[in-house]
């Protein structure tokens, strides 16, 4: 083995490892900068794209509302009777006017003057003898709600008009004569008389403007680039578009997000660019990278003071270590390089050989021996246990009970589950109370509802962990011995008292007799309390002599058994990974 010689230089572990460190603090800032960059720009991004729908959400109601107040003003002209006599009504010229007068034209104006927009409302009748009204020119923007008295010859030539008639087509939206120019959008619809074989009286185009359609535009940013369009789908056209660009962009350059209107064939879709979505990208960008700076150069700051006071520790270390060499230590330990814990390893591996058969033969041993001794206790919980419930299903099969015993066999199916624990040892309180209720479950096939339990536990305490099976022998004890009467009552709780974790299991069974409880707890436990002996033994070599269970009873009235656990040890910390 190499001798270590105190004058050979050393070059300290801890600046060697300021490397390193320094270099994962850099790569470390780097992942966390660009993480909370990307989250920062897709959250930015996803608000303001929810901020987009719900503003097309709001529009889409908006276009929906006035789209409906005019179905139902078309619907007041459609439905009502002296509207239609009258348009069906052939007089003389003066009777003609009056009956326009009060017949007609107050049934036009009346929801011209309700309806908030403007709207022109154009009626084109059959009937050769009707007076004409002509209001505003309709190849003019809509400037005030106005009216129209018109004869069906007026639209019999036009294109749009022999397509609704060569269609068979009623109640429709479209842009029809000057409306594609002017912005605006038409609803049309058929007259038919409901007084004699129905017959067309004339027809109703109520005109809009598309922009008083969609309402207001304060809820979209269109100065930010943004676009609203109100596409026809069938031909692939817009007919509207509110916030253009001044300069054309390519398709992918914008997120397009569409909404169905109650206008069929007809879509609104806003084009958002890129460029709102990450407006703020780059000042984030900015903001990241100086706190990252900031705290690489703060960690490298720390990181030297923490190398400088370690180096100081491990110094004196060194200089401790050369009394390990007259063997008052036993460790060995190795490590490879040319620093202060090359000589800690040689120092140490120079005792190690001497204690080495000691710990083989003594400590080594005797862990062995505890570990084995609560691996045979451990194993001879569960059979004790199976073997009454077998007992029992055999029965419930012999009796043709099929119910019972299929709901026994799942009942055991999962206390074993629980009960193996994937091997592990240590299991929570909460899965240690889960194991009981599985127990209780399984004995109430057995007992039906002749039992009660009542639990009263810490949640504090839920998560500690404890060796597994340390409740349920103690129920299943009550079973066994407690129960003298057509019921009984069964209480389980758990506390926390200091660094300790009391659970008690309370029965009001038939308890036990003096001399019996005073056998017990001088350590002779009773013929059939073979799982009660297995748990205080299992505790003690788990814990030690200052944990275990203490049992209380009064003959006639009922046993309460106290288990007292510590709630942590060194065990228990490895467990849980401290």
């Amino acid at each position: 083995m190499e001798k270590f010689s105190p004058d050979k230089k050393y070059i300290p572990f801890t600046y060697k490892m300021m490397i390193p460190y320094l270099v994962l603090v850099l790569l470390t800032d780097l992942l966390v900068g660009y993480i909370a960059y990307t989250m920062l720009v897709e959250s930015r991004t996803e608000m303001a794209e929810t901020n987009v729908r719900t503003a097309l959400k709001q529009t889409r109601s908006n276009i929906e509302y006035q789209t409906d107040e005019i179905k139902r003003m078309s619907n007041s002209l459609f439905l009502n009777t002296n509207f239609q006599n009258a348009l069906q009504f052939r007089g003389s010229p003066l009777e003609n006017m009056l009956k326009m007068r009060d017949d007609i034209v107050p049934y036009m104006k009346a929801p011209l003057q309700l309806y908030g927009n403007k709207l022109r409302l154009a009626l084109y009748t059959a009937n050769e003898r009707m007076l004409e009204i002509t209001g505003d020119d309709m190849a003019e923007p809509i400037g005030r709600s106005d009216y129209y008295v018109l004869s069906g010859r007026v639209i019999e030539d036009k294109e749009w008009f022999r397509s609704i008639v060569m269609n068979n087509r009623d109640s429709l939206w479209l842009q029809a004569d000057s409306d594609s120019k002017l912005g605006n959008i038409s609803y049309f619809r058929k007259l038919v008389a409901s007084n004699a074989a129905p017959s067309i009286i004339g027809y109703i185009r109520v005109t809009a403007r598309i922009d008083e359609l969609f309402g207001s535009f304060d809820t979209f940013p269109v100065d930010q680039g943004l676009e609203l369009r109100l596409v026809d789908r069938a031909q692939g056209l817009t007919i509207y578009e509110q916030g253009a660009p001044d300069k054309p962009a390519k398709p992918d350059q914008y997120l397009i997000i569409s909404e169905d209107i109650p206008i069929p064939g007809y879509v609104i879709e806003a084009r958002v660019p890129h460029s709102y979505l990450n407006k703020d990208a780059s000042r984030m960008q900015k903001a990241i990278g100086a706190v990252c700076t900031i705290s690489f150069v703060v960690m490298a700051a720390i990181g030297f003071l923490v190398a400088r006071i370690s180096g100081k520790k491990i110094k004196r270390i060194v200089y401790l270590a050369r009394s390990f060499q007259e063997g008052n230590f036993y460790k060995r330990i190795g490590f490879p390089g040319n620093d202060e814990f090359v000589y800690i390893a040689n120092s140490f591996n120079q005792m190690a050989a001497s204690i080495q058969e000691l710990i083989r033969n003594v400590y080594v041993q005797g862990l062995q021996k505890k570990q084995a001794e609560l691996d045979v206790l451990q194993a001879q919980i569960s059979p004790h246990f199976l073997y009454n419930t077998l007992s029992t299903i055999g029965s419930l099969a012999n009796l043709g009970e099929v119910g019972k015993v299929t709901r026994m066999v799942k009942g055991l199916s999962k206390f074993y589950r629980l009960t193996l624990n994937e091997g592990r040892v240590y299991i929570s309180i909460e899965k240690e109370l889960e194991q009981v209720k599985m127990y209780l479950d399984i004995q109430r096939v057995k007992y039906a509802d002749a039992f009660e339990v009542y639990y009263d536990i810490d949640p504090e305490i839920l998560q500690v962990p404890v060796i597994k099976l340390i409740l349920q022998p103690f129920v299943e004890n009550i079973f066994k011995h407690a129960w003298f009467g057509e019921s009984i009552a069964i209480r389980i709780t758990g506390r926390r008292l200091g660094d300790r974790i009391e659970l008690k299991v309370i029965d009001n069974g038939i308890g036990m007799r003096p001399d019996t409880l005073r056998s017990m707890r001088a350590g002779s436990f009773q013929p059939g309390s073979y799982g009660l002996k297995n748990v205080e033994e299992r505790i003690k070599l788990r814990y030690g002599n200052d944990y275990g269970i203490q049992i209380g009873s009064y003959y006639g009235a009922g046993t309460a058994v106290q288990i007292v656990l510590p709630v942590e040890n060194a065990e228990i910390r490895e467990v849980r990974g401290e």
